[in-house]
């Protein structure tokens, strides 16, 4: 039992010392973009009703939900997801606001899924919406965005992945399939397994124009040439609408100078039942998912009472941790605290050191040196626990500055 309190559930981590300082620098950079674009703060709880992120919102399954009970009996559920909790906050608290409301936050999300594929179960999101504009310059301004805060994070090597939820639904309609085989057809797709989609399409009754389409779906991602292709596959009104939204925004793209970074994938379709239009994933090197996700929701406000066409993102910030890790990108954090080690005798001058040191804005750990114990032990000490420097007063009244490094065998 006491060795089982030393550790995790599974699917969470500790995160602590240098890893943690990375970390927290690394979101107070993404976030410094956000406010940039003129976004501002909004914190919502940890837990919401269960109703908030119910089936028919089309949020993550209820089997994926941590779900528990307040003293009323009623169901309440830690956070899967922002969106739908801001798109909440946003009912209350903007109900009689006409234009647009840009609102930015940074949390937990906590999903119970299977931690066998290596996803942690708890992890950190920094995200923006902005709720009441449905123009394909929000799209772009989304987009702009999502480059800049890839860029500021320190990755030269990513792209921002562009889809249409309407191009695939569109077809869908035309197609006129049942529930079940939609379904399938739409895992199929997201895994690009064209040889199951071949397969699944050869026992439905389709026409040749569908079923190719259906076919190169897995296929269809790339630069704008991409575009091109869907468009001379297709007659379908809503299909070629969809491909002409991408258009605008890919031209409105280029005034940002940002076109480099993005690319198309017409088989992205969304893991949330509540996306309407365009889709964002980000992807770079070290990691097998994607470090971005978003996209717009036009529909979701209706279920607040609140009708507002709306389009967001979320930055997986572990992910994007891991990543920079792998691409042996640094993450540059504040100086360490300073360690003000002292003999006995000179305790009050190391008392007014490391108050002169916080007064400066920096940062002062006092410690008594323990007789016997060398200063190189300290030194390790100071290594271990990501300290910048150790600042001694000796008894004799000398002062040493040592810089922390691991003590020697």
């Amino acid at each position: 039992m006491e060795q089982r309190l030393l550790h995790t559930p599974e699917g969470v981590r500790d995160i602590y010392s240098g890893e943690y300082a990375r970390k927290k620098a690394l979101l107070q950079k993404l976030h410094r973009v956000v406010e940039g674009y003129g976004y501002c703060d909004i914190e919502t709880p940890t837990f919401e009703y269960f109703d908030v992120f119910s089936r028919e919102i089309g949020t993550t399954p209820s089997k994926d939900l941590y779900k528990f009970f307040d003293r009323e009996g009623n169901t309440l559920v830690l956070r899967p997801d922002m969106t739908p909790a801001i798109a909440r906050a946003y009912a209350k608290y903007f109900s009689n606001e006409e234009l647009g409301v840009r609102l930015s936050y940074m949390g937990n999300t906590f999903v119970n899924n299977s931690s066998l594929q290596g996803h942690l179960k708890e992890m950190t999101q920094l995200g923006a919406e902005l709720i009441g504009d449905g123009s394909v310059e929000a799209d772009a301004e989304i987009t702009a965005m999502i480059v800049e805060m890839l860029l500021a994070a320190g990755l030269t090597e990513f792209q921002v992945s562009i889809g249409h939820v309407e191009f695939f639904q569109s077809l869908l309609a035309e197609a006129g399939v049942d529930k079940a085989t939609e379904q399938e057809l739409r895992r199929l797709i997201t895994n690009k397994n064209n040889f199951g989609v071949e397969t699944l399409l050869e026992e439905r009754n389709m026409n040749e124009k569908l079923t190719n389409l259906f076919k190169r779906l897995p296929q269809m991602f790339g630069n704008i040439e991409v575009l091109d292709q869907a468009e001379s596959m297709t007659d379908n009104t809503q299909a070629l609408a969809a491909i002409a939204r991408l258009r605008k925004l890919y031209e409105i793209i280029r005034k940002y100078g940002y076109e480099k970074y993005i690319s198309f994938d017409l088989g992205m379709l969304g893991s949330y039942g509540y996306y309407t239009g365009v889709l964002f994933r980000a992807y770079t090197f070290g990691t097998g998912d994607a470090v971005v996700k978003g996209g717009r929701y036009d529909q979701l406000m209706g279920y607040f009472g609140k009708p507002a066409a709306s389009i967001g993102f979320v930055v997986q910030a572990d992910e994007l941790l891991n990543a920079l890790s792998r691409q042996k990108i640094a993450v540059p954090v504040e100086e360490g605290p300073t360690l003000v080690l002292y003999d006995s005798f000179v305790r009050d001058q190391a008392i007014e050191a490391a108050i002169q040191i916080r007064r400066d804005g920096g940062k002062a750990a006092l410690m008594r040196r323990i007789e016997g114990y060398p200063l190189s032990f300290y030194s390790a000490y100071a290594k271990r626990n990501a300290l910048e420097k150790v600042v001694y007063f000796a008894a004799d009244g000398n002062v040493q500055t040592v810089k922390p490094q691991e003590e020697k065998a």
